[in-house]
């Protein structure tokens, strides 16, 4: 298992990839509990620093596909770096001004999110112009998938940490900070300087005129809504069963869950369409949280967590491939960066649904019925749309064109054959 793993990251500039896109991601990944503590430092109230997080999570989720499709027409280093600067002077201005005066504050916390750098499209993009064996390129999106259970668990102790030798501002600047390092390693790369976006066709709608892409939107969209659910659910649960140390135990199983399950997953070489083993891993997505609606006790409950994330990952990982394969010529960065905004507007939805339902069921058995739910809704949409995934993606060779390309590089590209 971990000879593929090792294969990948012995292949020239991938570490550096990899373990690049990770640290420029760090800001984005502990914004709202760094937004929380930090508002919470400076005497505000959690419905201020919920209201500064939710600008965040907006502007973030508006300014990902944009700044994707300026990758594509411009390159990584052009638009990865000066947003990564942008963003880190926005938090800055947010953690040295405080919360006061309020619109200060939020219009900060907008061009932080706004300008957020879309690395995790753009390491996406450049996985085939680093793995050359279509193999390799589907473990690296699972692996990119596990890399992000790790980020999103280790990000949160990094906060805390600062905060506890520190302060919540030098969280807040100290992250900026190491976020504009990530992106530097980056768009510095031989990859990144080299990557050219393969011709395009001028369409104001970009990636979302892909039939596919539009499908796999609508049903991760649903899956954000689960996992979103999850968090509120949980706070729930763990208010009646022993306080923050359940709520940490459940969303650490989650995350294991997912980690192992992503870790299993590509570490296999798998065979047929990934239209049809994309639904499958949705399905047992979706059966793995209704357990969770038993609500046992924490112990339990924290395996019932772990079960519910196994599939996570691995679904993750093989809609990057149809992502791959869907994104009309010369968007590929602007379509991977759609599939991290919907999955982002599915959590916040997610979040917004739960709490009246845990708050009108009058228990948290209720609110783990939405994960359900939403796991399933997201099965019926793959379901419905089979035609339209089973449609082939666009190949790998494509006509030159200067539109966005002075060089006439073509965008290394594999077919979009079965093997996934």
């Amino acid at each position: 298992m971990a000879a593929g793993y090792l294969e990948i990251l012995r292949a020239r500039h991938a570490a550096r990839l990899l373990t690049g896109t990770l640290v420029g991601r760090l800001p984005n990944a502990t914004a709202a509990i760094a937004v929380v503590l930090f508002v919470r430092a400076e005497g505000g109230t959690y419905s201020l620093a919920g209201a500064l997080a939710a600008v965040y999570g907006v502007a973030n989720a508006v300014g990902q596909p944009l700044l994707g499709r300026l990758v594509d027409l411009y390159g990584q280093p052009r638009v990865q770096l000066p947003a990564a600067v942008v963003s880190a002077l926005g938090m800055g201005v947010f953690a040295l001004a405080g919360t006061d005066p309020v619109a200060l504050a939020c219009a900060a916390m907008a061009v932080a999110g706004l300008f957020t750098p879309p690395l995790e499209g753009g390491l996406r993009a450049l996985w085939p112009s680093v793995l050359r064996e279509e193999e390799q390129v589907h473990t690296a999106y699972a692996m990119d998938a596990v890399a992000q259970e790790i980020m999103f668990t280790v990000g949160p102790l990094l906060v805390t940490l600062c905060v506890s030798l520190w302060s919540a501002q030098a969280a807040l600047l100290i992250l900026s900070v190491i976020g504009v390092l990530g992106a530097l390693s980056v768009v510095l790369s031989e990859p990144s300087r080299a990557w050219r976006s393969a011709p395009r066709e001028a369409h104001w709608l970009g990636a979302l005129r892909s039939p596919g892409l539009l499908a796999l939107l609508g049903a991760f969209l649903f899956i954000g809504i689960a996992l979103g659910s999850i968090t509120v659910a949980g706070v729930s649960y763990a208010d009646a069963h022993g306080g923050d140390a359940v709520y940490g135990w459940l969303m650490a199983g989650i995350g294991l869950g997912a980690l192992c399950g992503g870790v299993v997953y590509g570490a296999r070489r798998w065979s047929g369409a990934p239209e049809r083993r994309l639904r499958v891993l949705v399905g047992l997505l979706a059966v793995c949280y209704v357990p969770l609606m038993l609500v046992p006790g924490p112990v339990a409950m924290t395996a019932l967590a772990t079960l519910a994330g196994v599939f996570l990952a691995p679904s993750i990982a093989c809609a990057f491939v149809l992502v791959d394969r869907h994104a009309p010529a010369g968007t590929v960065t602007e379509a991977f960066s759609w599939l991290v905004t919907t999955f982002t507007v599915g959590a916040s939805v997610g979040t917004g649904l739960a709490g009246p339902v845990v708050q009108w069921g009058g228990a948290a058995a209720r609110g783990f019925a939405v994960p359900g739910v939403a796991g399933a809704a997201a099965l019926v949409v793959l379901l419905a749309t089979g035609r339209v995934l089973a449609a082939a993606g666009r190949g790998g060779v494509v006509a030159a064109s200067s539109e966005n390309d002075p060089n006439r590089a073509v965008e290394p590209r594999f077919s979009s054959g079965d093997r996934a």
